[in-house]
């Protein structure tokens, strides 16, 4: 008779066929799932082959070191023989300081702009990675480095440098030791701002951000007497007085009593990439707020708010930004009492940043309105009022909803900087058109500068897409 037999150990799992696992199993789903498919894919390949080889030999024969376009050429028949192309990167060697920091900022005080655009990134990092101390240590040892190598290149000055790296080691340490402290650097990130790449006396932006405060404390204290929105417009008023009234004999009599100062540069010697980052973080950074108090007005049962917010969203959503841009070079003087001086790149900044908002109004007005009713009257049950409901429940879940459509503003905002050379500000494209191409010595080059400008772009507007792809992740909570 047969006995039977029992297994008393598993078999080890199998890996599974190799055409469903790794590369082969992406290539079937995604480049030959089916006869369409696959015949995209031999002339996408074809065509990407095509373009590197067509491509290659200019890469290859590129140029580093000269002193004009024809010792370029030169160069290149030279070394690869008669008829070969080659990319002649030497003009970054002559101009790249014009591309980046306009060739009107003082070359001495570069490394303040260099400093700033590092301190940027401290600044940003407790509010993109907050509580994340690994991440916190990466990005501020990536500031150090570049803020160490940088501004030795830019020879600062040796008080500005030590004092530079002391306080990013500082701001290093306290991000492992209490990172949600370094919010305050971010608040207090604006006036610095203000001051290294302006310069002028440090007691102008510090009393200036002194507004604010007393903006806050009026508020505070009339709040309760006379309700929110009484409050805030009184609290406006006082910080308008200040800066009217108060600030200039302040900031006098403090100078007198001890003076720091950086030497003034004015807006008008702005240009090349500062320029458009400075447009471009400016208006990413004020038109997000204000979008949204435009959303919510436009949402509000108050029939005046609900109507001004309608004809401000309106009429600046039907009007080009080309349009708005002549407005505040040309057309804003006429309003101007006689003699007054209105900062051209502070009208720019004023209306890039409307602009901006505007749009990002309608599309927070878009996720509100896809809130289901039942979050609202979740609200209202658990006894909040109107801002905190919107603070607690429906704004966070409206901009989680409005991540994709937001980041995509704020990359046509960046990339709308360039329209800014109508009113006669050199950014990055104006700098190649009216500087590089009009030397005698690089009259001709054309691809180079474009390809330089754009890969800076590039890296920009990825490096924002890249985020909102990361935050959306992290933000995700439902369980499909």
């Amino acid at each position: 008779m047969a006995q039977s037999f029992n297994r008393t150990e598993m078999l080890p799992a199998l890996p599974p066929p190799i055409s469903q696992r790794g590369a082969v199993k992406w290539m079937n789903e995604n480049l030959l799932s089916s006869p369409l498919n696959i015949f995209l894919t031999v002339v996408g390949f074809a065509a990407i082959v095509l373009i590197i080889v067509s491509a290659f030999p200019w890469w290859a024969n590129s140029v580093w070191n000269a002193g004009s376009l024809k010792e370029c050429r030169d160069i290149v028949t030279a070394s690869a023989g008669e008829g070969a192309s080659g990319a002649c990167w030497a003009y970054l060697r002559v101009w790249w300081g014009a591309v980046i920091f306009g060739h009107q900022y003082p070359v001495d005080e570069r490394w303040r702009p260099i400093l700033t655009f590092g301190l940027l990134f401290v600044a940003l990092a407790p509010v993109l990675f907050a509580g994340q101390k690994r991440s916190l240590l990466i990005i501020l040892g990536a500031v150090a480095a570049y803020s160490l190598l940088t501004l030795s290149l830019a020879a600062a000055p040796a008080v500005p440098f030590v004092l530079a790296l002391l306080g990013i080691a500082a701001l290093l340490v306290l991000s492992q030791v209490q990172p949600a402290k370094l919010l305050w650097f971010t608040l207090a990130f604006p006036p610095l701002c203000f001051w290294l790449l302006w310069g002028g006396s440090i007691w102008t932006p510090i009393v200036a951000m002194a507004g604010f405060a007393v903006l806050y404390f009026v508020f505070r204290a009339a709040s309760p007497v006379i309700g929110l929105a009484p409050a805030a417009g009184a609290g406006l008023v006082a910080a308008v007085l200040w800066w009217l009234f108060a600030q200039g004999p302040i900031v006098e009599n403090l100078d007198a009593i001890l003076r720091v100062e950086l030497l003034f540069v004015p807006s008008d010697e702005f240009g090349g990439f500062l320029l458009s980052t400075v447009i471009g973080i400016t208006g990413i950074t004020f038109s997000l707020p204000i979008g949204i108090l435009l959303a919510l007005g436009r949402q509000s049962d108050m029939p005046i708010v609900k109507m001004l917010c309608v004809i401000f969203i309106e009429a600046i959503r039907g009007v080009p930004l080309i349009t708005l841009l002549f407005v505040a070079a040309f057309v804003l003087g006429f309003f101007l009492p006689p003699n007054s001086n209105f900062d051209l790149l502070l009208r720019v900044l004023i209306l890039v940043t409307v602009f901006s908002a505007a749009y990002l109004a309608e599309v927070l007005r878009g996720s509100l309105a896809a809130l289901p009713r039942g979050q609202y009257e979740a609200a209202d049950a658990l006894g909040l009022d109107y801002w905190r409901a919107q603070r607690l429940i429906i704004l966070p879940q409206a901009l989680k909803i409005s991540i994709p459509a937001i980041v995509s503003s704020f990359i046509g905002l960046f990339k709308d900087t360039t329209l800014v050379t109508i009113v006669a500000l050199y950014e990055p494209l104006k700098g190649i058109t009216g500087l590089v191409r009009a030397d005698v010595n690089w009259k001709g080059i054309y691809w180079e500068p474009y390809i330089f400008v754009g890969t800076i772009f590039f890296v920009f507007c990825f490096g924002m897409s890249r985020y909102s792809k990361y935050l959306e992740g992290k933000l995700k909570t439902d369980h499909r």
